[in-house]
């Protein structure tokens, strides 16, 4: 079973795959952030660096998704290959951080992956509003992360909401963590574990 956790820069993913990798003894595949020789340089100057980052990430996803269908394991995965193309390079798009060329080579590389892909078995959505994901932001203290700017984080979470409200590629459980913290509170921990249950109840069958 292939798990997929979405949602913007703070809302939480990578600690709630995290936190269900380890509730339900699932294998997690994390975002390749950390090791990213791109991301500070993108933070601090996007228009020339965008193109770099976006090639690196849909590369590094298309590789782990090839990954999770070969594994006979239960999989939860930090993010989608999704995000990277209707998310954030359509917003760099949008925001003119991205050349049209650029953009173009970017969709069509996109494209010829994407037919060698299966979606994930449900997506988990966190919506989160801008004074969550900044507080997050904040909390974690990733010094890259400073430059990001309020705007920037607002037109991802317009992407968000798009994509969305038109997902029809499988199963869907949208989550509002606007006033949860899985983290602190085992409740909030457990009224998320409840509702994907009864998602992944007919998985099973």
């Amino acid at each position: 079973m292939h798990i997929a956790v979405s949602g913007n820069i703070g809302s939480g993913k990578t600690t709630l795959s995290e936190k269900l990798a380890k509730h339900y003894g699932w294998k997690a595949e994390f975002e390749a952030v950390d090791n990213n020789p791109y991301l500070s340089d993108f933070y601090e100057d996007m228009e020339r660096w965008s193109f770099h980052l976006q090639v690196y990430f849909l590369n590094s996803r298309f590789n782990q998704i090839q990954k999770i269908r070969a594994s006979n394991m239960s999989v939860v995965q930090d993010r989608t290959i999704y995000e990277d193309a209707y998310i954030f390079a359509a917003n760099l798009k949008k925001s003119k951080l991205i050349s049209e060329r650029d953009y173009q080579n970017y969709l069509q590389l996109f494209n010829s992956m994407i037919q060698y892909v299966k979606a994930p078995d449900l997506l988990i959505y966190l919506k989160a509003d801008i004074p969550k994901l900044v507080g997050q932001i904040e909390k974690r203290g990733r010094d890259y992360e400073n430059a990001i700017r309020i705007d920037y984080l607002k037109n991802l979470n317009i992407h968000y909401e798009e994509w969305i409200a038109t997902y029809d590629k499988g199963k869907l459980l949208i989550i509002d963590v606007n006033h949860l913290d899985f983290v602190a509170n085992p409740e909030d921990f457990a009224s998320i574990v409840n509702k994907i249950d009864r998602e992944i109840n007919g998985l099973f069958i």
